[in-house]
């Protein structure tokens, strides 16, 4: 993997660049959509590529090893072969979801023992395992795997934790070090930094996870529920330590005005189920605000779901069309609403480069920001 850095905004810390993988070329900043088991909820792969015009998407190791199983993932070829996008993916080690797993799992040295949430199965995940697991999975881009400690959380706690997350660490590298990709194509690891809301442990870890000179860095444990502004610091607090010549990942963020005020502290990629699951739930984000469609004022509104819009939803269905099938429990509503919302997701990066590139993205973001909050 190979990322190049293009140009910076001069007014913030935002940058355009490029990350080369065997899969494809990822233009920064970027957002990847969550394919959480494999598939991006509602959305075909052709759609994804093609409609949305995604560079990465995003799946999940906990899920994937439960189902299909890595039986089923190594007959087919990886993942790239199996659902049949042949752009770059990402996978999260699963550590996220073991720590959602409050009452259905045991975090001890050697790893973390849980119980499967689809049949009660018990299992264990160490750091070695799941490099192995993301071995078999193929993605381009794999996780190390961390604990993700909840918020708010008592120093002593997160401490620790941290200190636990590093010696996995470790032992992911070691492991990774020691086996080769199964499918011909280089895989890279991205360590993860945490250490909650607490200054102190954030530099630490930012400082030790940049020692291993990993292809690319993550920023782990942020958007649990802590205000946006204690985010926005130490997402720049860890920006100005961890290296400039390679790719900076929020995992789990975020909101339209979220992506744009960790660009402007540095962030290069970010992954979120906000624009699916809220689309789901017929809340469509577009550029001049938020639309809810289950509102009654879009009954009988015929214009075109959003006529900025850069989807063919957007120019084929009317707001109250798409509201109609909300109504009616027509599962064609949420899927075009989830279209329309990652369209957009990908629309609002395409523009933020854009705007790097002709050094007045700070002017724009700010605009930005208030504009696409407003409720329409």
């Amino acid at each position: 993997m190979q990322f190049k850095l293009i140009t910076t905004d001069p007014k913030s810390s935002a940058r355009r660049g490029t990350i080369n993988t065997a899969h494809g070329t990822i233009e920064t900043p970027a957002f990847m959509p969550v394919g959480t088991a494999g598939a991006v909820k509602a959305v075909h792969i052709r759609d994804i590529k093609d409609d949305i015009k995604a560079h990465i998407i995003l799946s999940n190791t906990y899920h994937l090893y439960l189902r299909p199983g890595l039986d089923v993932l190594a007959k087919a070829g990886g993942l790239h072969k199996f659902n049949g996008w042949q752009g770059p993916i990402l996978t999260d080690s699963g550590g996220y979801q073991v720590y959602s797993l409050t009452e259905r799992r045991k975090l001890k040295e050697e790893g973390v023992v849980f119980n499967s949430h689809i049949d009660g199965s018990k299992h264990l995940f160490t750091p070695e395992r799941v490099m192995d697991i993301q071995r078999v999975i193929g993605a381009d881009i794999i996780m190390a795997f961390d604990e993700c400690t909840p918020w708010p959380c008592e120093y002593d706690y997160a401490n620790k934790s941290l200190d636990l997350t590093h010696r996995w660490l470790g032992r992911c590298m070691n492991r990774f070090k020691e086996t080769e990709p199964h499918y011909g194509y280089g895989q890279s690891l991205f360590p993860i930094v945490q250490g909650s809301t607490f200054r102190d442990l954030r530099i630490k870890s930012a400082e030790e996870i940049s020692k291993y000179d990993a292809d690319g860095n993550a920023i782990g444990g942020l958007s649990v529920g802590e205000p946006a502004e204690q985010m926005y610091e130490i997402t720049e607090l860890v920006c100005g330590i961890l290296p400039k010549d390679k790719p900076r990942y929020l995992m789990g963020v975020g909101t339209p005005a979220n992506i744009l005020e960790n660009i402007a502290l540095g962030i290069d990629m970010f992954d979120c189920v906000m624009p699916t699951r809220n689309g789901r739930n017929g809340m469509l984000f577009t550029n001049q605000g938020i639309i809810n469609l289950k509102n009654e004022k879009w009954k009988d509104d015929f214009s075109p779901l959003d006529p900025e819009g850069t989807s063919f939803v957007d120019r084929e269905y009317s707001k109250a069309y798409v509201k109609h099938l909300f109504k009616a429990g027509e599962m064609l509503g949420p899927m075009i609403a989830s279209i329309h919302n990652l369209a957009f997701y990908q629309w609002l990066v395409l523009e933020a480069r854009n705007h790097i590139e002709a050094g007045d993205f700070t002017e724009w973001k700010n605009i930005m920001v208030k504009q696409m909050m407003a409720r329409l």
